[in-house]
């Protein structure tokens, strides 16, 4: 499906040239899902069918991914099957698509892919998009899990932080600005915490780092030496955070399937959660006194 046969997992993505080959394969079934909910109905690949984070990659009323009952019917009526070779694309170089990747991986889809470089990679090289939304059949979907193993909660987060780098990492993949603490959130997003700052111990590594201009991955070679020259290696148990957990879980992509790390977590909570808790440690530079900077 890729010609990136030194990821450690090449069939996680195929390339814009693979998908416009199989435009109209039936067992293969594209996935939009993007930061701008509003980017699909403007134009989409042929086929596609919108996902729309907000509303359905999330419990409505908790916060939590869907029910493994409210992903079945989501995969049913998209006319994704158990079998269904399963492609996810979106904006701003899959943030996304690869939360909806992870949370598909959760309840056991395997026969799954990103698309490398998303709609950006798509529309730079001047591929057709379309508005009328595609002629689905409901398909038979049953879940599996979900599997925890891929998922980290608040506990875990504290639990790294009593124990230390050296039995666990943490990539922190916001910017500089959110990670220093000067900032809660970018601007124009809505979800934010109660406190600036990062969790002790984590390594700022921004996500976009690992993304190459047109949106695609980087190499292997310099995946591992980015995320190498800050500690990230396969030897030890590694989790991601961001603001909202879409962010990190394009890295928890990057490290699982790109690199192949043995245990690596998404932790979807992520700021919003950990830094609205009461009396959790917080690593807050832009608030230390100039001398302990």
């Amino acid at each position: 499906m890729s010609s990136t046969s030194t990821y450690a997992n090449p069939s996680a993505l195929v390339s814009t040239d693979w998908v416009h080959e199989h435009l109209h394969d039936p067992n293969v079934r594209l996935l939009e899902v993007d930061v701008d909910t509003t980017a699909y109905e403007r134009g989409h690949i042929h086929g596609a069918v919108g996902i729309n984070w907000t509303t359905q990659l999330g419990d409505p009323i908790r916060r939590d991914i869907p029910t493994c009952e409210a992903f079945e019917q989501l995969m049913r009526l998209a006319g994704v099957s158990n079998t269904t070779q399963l492609i996810l694309y979106g904006d701003n170089n899959n943030w996304f698509a690869a939360f909806g990747y992870w949370v598909a991986r959760m309840y056991g889809h395997t026969q799954m892919a990103l698309m490398n470089g998303g709609r950006k990679k798509w529309e730079l090289e001047g591929r057709a998009l379309v508005t009328d939304p595609p002629r689905v059949l409901q398909a038979e979907y049953h879940a599996t899990g979900p599997d925890l193993s891929l998922r980290a909660y608040l506990k875990d987060m504290l639990a790294v932080v009593e124990h230390g780098a050296n039995a666990s990492a943490m990539v922190d993949v916001r910017s500089p600005a959110e990670f220093n603490g000067e900032i809660i959130a970018p601007p124009g997003l809505p979800e934010t915490a109660q406190r600036c700052g990062h969790i002790p111990g984590a390594q700022n590594i921004p996500w976009a780092q690992a993304a190459n201009d047109d949106g695609t991955f980087k190499s292997a070679d310099q995946l591992r030496e980015l995320y190498g020259a800050k500690g990230i290696t396969p030897d030890k148990p590694v989790v991601a955070y961001c603001r909202i957990g879409e962010r990190s879980s394009h890295t928890w992509f990057v490290l699982k399937e790109l690199l192949g790390f043995p245990n690596v977590r998404n932790y979807d909570g992520s700021w919003t959660e950990y830094g609205s808790v009461i009396g959790v440690p917080i690593d807050n530079p832009a608030a230390a006194p100039p001398h302990d900077r």
